[in-house]
């Protein structure tokens, strides 16, 4: 039987995690891009190049979307994508921590089908595909069922409690952090967590994997506004992210101003 998408994505994202362990505690060679001075490292590049390897080589016909690829306009006219970030939280390896992760999806006709967000160091494996539910490490997991953004504990930044995002007086909630916008989504497809949210432009190699990750668990992933995200676009930035169960992601976008 054919290696199906799903398999094809975790075996990628175990070779790729070969591939960035071997940095940790050598030369990395960091520097800035010129564009936004995020930093990237010969480690980002290395697994680049490995996932291109194994999955373009794998599926031949599908189109390639990396944040450390220059863009190819092929991708628009394909049918099938690889969305990947290769790592998910450049500063957190570079600094030592364990916070970093492989982000890798399939889009299809704009709509993510299959996807997986490995954090080696932590030995966490999310995992889901069209239909089929979301996994870590094997194990269905599921989004939580809080209703209200007052009872919720969200990752969040600080910057986006600042009052002028909200209609009212900026919501009383526990908060937390992490590095990779791929984990935070995870966690909360996981339960870990019931909410997520950005107000910055999230490029999607953040949030390819997430998107299917959170939907198979339950919880939608929106932009800021509500709107749903379609995949694959010309340019492939959006504007922020919304991510929670149904119920607490109206609760959030219902206090968001929707003018800011």
């Amino acid at each position: 039987m054919p290696e199906s998408d799903l398999a094809l994505l975790s075996r990628a994202a175990q070779a790729a995690a070969e591939t960035a362990t071997r940095y940790i505690g050598a030369e990395m060679n960091v520097r800035h891009k010129a564009a936004d001075g995020s930093p990237v490292t010969d480690a980002d590049m290395a697994v680049n190049t490995v996932l291109a390897d194994i999955l373009r080589a794998a599926r031949p016909g599908y189109g390639w979307l990396s944040e450390e690829s220059a863009d190819d306009p092929d991708r628009l006219g394909a049918e099938h994508v690889f969305i990947v970030d290769p790592i998910d939280g450049t500063r957190s390896f570079i600094e030592g921590s364990d916070s970093w992760s492989h982000s890798l999806a399939v889009a299809r006709d704009g709509e993510i089908t299959a996807a997986v967000v490995f954090l080696p160091m932590r030995d966490k494996l999310y995992s889901a595909a069209r239909g089929e539910g979301t996994r870590l490490n094997d194990a269905p997991v599921q989004a939580s069922d809080v209703p209200a953004l007052a009872s919720a504990h969200v990752l969040a930044t600080r910057p986006t409690l600042a009052p002028e995002h909200w209609r009212a007086s900026t919501p009383e909630i526990r908060r937390s952090h992490r590095p990779s916008i791929a984990y935070r989504l995870g966690l909360v497809a996981e339960g870990r967590f019931d909410a997520m949210f950005t107000f910055r432009q999230s490029w999607e190699w953040d949030i390819a994997a997430g998107a299917l990750l959170l939907s198979e668990a339950g919880a939608r992933l929106t932009d800021r506004r509500g709107a749903p995200i379609r995949f694959n676009a010309a340019r492939p930035l959006h504007d922020g992210v919304v991510a929670a169960n149904p119920a607490l992601h109206d609760d959030i976008l219902a206090q968001l101003r929707p003018d800011h």
